[in-house]
């Protein structure tokens, strides 16, 4: 377990010296995690030695979102005096979000039912 945690760190460091080293506007674990997503893609020996570490790690996410909770109490005021406006980004960017979503799925449906058609026209 020390080795798996180990290497999940050793990937979040490699990644906070990339976006510091570079000036890189991604943050440090999101490149991290990138790169550990592609070495475990190329080493399922890596992966098998990782996972189980990963699954107990995620079976306690919900203790990650406490820091989180603290600080939100911290700037409660800011909060209510920004409230309205971080409520309005946060409906906006959903509704955004699944309109986009929306028309992707929209067009890959179209594109595959297209794709379909041809080949059945090509076998008649």
């Amino acid at each position: 377990m020390i080795e798996a945690i180990a290497t999940l760190l050793i990937y979040q460091l490699i990644g906070e010296t990339l976006t510091f080293g570079f000036g890189l506007p991604i943050p440090g674990p999101v490149i991290g995690m990138a790169l550990l997503l592609v070495t475990l893609a190329l080493s399922p020996a890596l992966l098998a030695k990782i996972k189980p570490t990963g699954t107990t790690l995620l079976s306690h996410l919900s203790l990650l979102f406490v820091p989180a909770g603290v600080g939100v109490m911290v700037h409660f005021a800011r909060l209510s005096e920004e409230g309205f406006a971080i409520v309005a980004a946060v409906v906006g960017s959903t509704l955004l979000a699944i309109v986009a979503t929306a028309a992707t799925a929209a067009f890959l449906i179209r594109r595959t039912d297209a794709s379909r058609a041809a080949r059945a026209d090509a076998r008649d």
